[in-house]
């Protein structure tokens, strides 16, 4: 395991709670498991051969991880019902876009 590993899964998991705690201090649990469920966005890796590859650049190839994808969560921010889980994925599409950075 190398540094692009833990900043990688650092920002999957750690910087939702940092999130989660500037949202709603007193439901910062509820939120960051709200933003951990958005995880489920890598489901789309099962549809690329190979399911896994360690020095593949997520963003713009897999199809929830596309342009037109990303667009649609930014106007998700927009929506109450939708701003949590929009977040979310731009915190996803972020630690994805700051992993093909240190390819």
């Amino acid at each position: 395991m190398d540094a692009r590993f833990f900043i990688h899964y650092g920002l999957h998991f750690g910087l939702p709670v940092f999130v989660a705690l500037l949202i709603n201090k007193k439901q910062w649990f509820k939120i960051w498991l709200i933003l951990i469920i958005t995880m489920l966005v890598d489901l789309d890796h099962l549809f690329a051969n190979p399911i896994f590859d360690a020095n593949r650049c997520s963003i713009n190839f897999h199809f929830l991880h596309s342009y037109y994808a990303i667009g649609i969560y930014v106007i998700g921010l927009f929506f109450k019902k939708t701003k949590i889980l929009a977040i979310g994925l731009l915190l996803h599409m972020f630690a994805d876009f700051i992993d093909c950075l240190l390819m």
